[in-house]
């Protein structure tokens, strides 16, 4: 797939977006909690990425939201484009991580 690899950051967020539709804060708070703050992101990386998951299809405006929900927040859901493209990107880190500890292993590091 030509788009691999993703940014840490943007494959988190398509990450956030697998199990449900979320808006702005809660997927910055979901990343945070998915990587033990490992990825933080601020509202302005985030919004970038929005954009460009956006025109590239990979996610969409959600229209469902809660009744007593704030109407300016905006929902993002994860398209099949964007599934597709996550889980591409979550096979090319597991042969990614595999290739690494099988070269790890292979040869003892040598002392001085």
């Amino acid at each position: 797939m030509a788009d691999l690899p993703l940014t840490a950051p943007l494959f988190h967020v398509l990450v956030s977006l697998a199990d449900e539709d979320r808006h702005g804060y809660a997927i910055i708070k979901d990343v945070q909690d998915r990587t033990n703050g490992d990825v933080r992101l601020s509202t302005g990386t985030l919004y970038g990425i929005i954009k460009r998951l956006l025109a590239d299809g990979w996610i969409a405006e959600s229209r469902t939201r809660r009744a007593d929900d704030d109407e300016r927040r905006r929902y993002y859901r994860l398209t099949a484009a964007g599934r597709d493209v996550a889980l591409a990107e979550t096979s090319r880190l597991e042969r990614a991580a595999a290739q690494a500890r099988a070269a790890l292993r292979s040869r003892r590091p040598q002392t001085t």
